[in-house]
């Protein structure tokens, strides 16, 4: 699987303290192309892997709403629930009520398995920040609520690693590109991850 986000676009402080860009870092419009040439890959990819897999789709990280209409265009007969702090997409994009829950992510996954149960045959986690050790708490965090919402032998597509015993990590598709790109299939007969300490 793909390592961490390239180091390549980061910037560094010179002498005086100004921001400089390492050499050969790729301009801010190339990395947002190279992003959703990626999410567009492997969420094709998900797409096609879950073609026999009964289940809803989890959508964390709703953001823009980009991915989450890209899912819904994939798998029209497909329910999706979306998760995010606060919704940032247009009105076009947000989901009903009843197929959206906000809030912090370790509390609103806690709900939507109480609420839900394993039903997800995918989880497309987005939930990538700047911060990389945040990101990788966070991960740790959420892997076991996301395991507990899927059905055996689900899938889940994520920006950030999220290690877990019950799922096994599967190569990102061709075309996905430099950016980060985490693929895992639970499974099967793996016990569910028990509720987080």
């Amino acid at each position: 699987m793909k390592g961490a986000r390239p180091e390549d676009g980061r910037e560094r402080r010179g002498d005086h303290g100004a921001a400089q860009r390492d050499p050969g870092t790729r301009d801010r419009l190339s990395r947002m192309i190279e992003r959703l040439l990626t999410q567009r890959a492997c969420l094709d990819h998900a797409a096609a892997e879950i073609a026999r897999v009964p289940g809803v789709i989890l959508e964390i990280g709703l953001g823009k709403g980009r991915t989450y209409d890209r899912l819904r265009h994939l798998m029209p007969g497909r329910e999706i629930f979306a998760f995010d702090r606060l919704v940032h997409c247009p009105g076009d994009l947000r989901p009903d009520g009843a197929h959206l829950f906000l809030g912090d992510f370790r509390e609103t996954l806690e709900i939507a398995g109480r609420r839900l149960g394993a039903r997800a045959a995918l989880a497309h986690a987005d939930v990538g920040s700047e911060d990389r050790d945040a990101d990788a708490r966070l991960a740790a965090e959420i892997a076991p609520l996301i395991d507990r919402l899927l059905v055996a032998e689900g899938l889940v597509l994520s920006d950030r690693a999220m290690p877990l015993d019950a799922w096994e990590p599967r190569p990102p598709p061709p075309g996905a590109g430099r950016w980060p790109c985490f693929l895992y299939r639970r499974r099967a007969g793996a016990r569910t991850a028990g509720p987080p300490p």
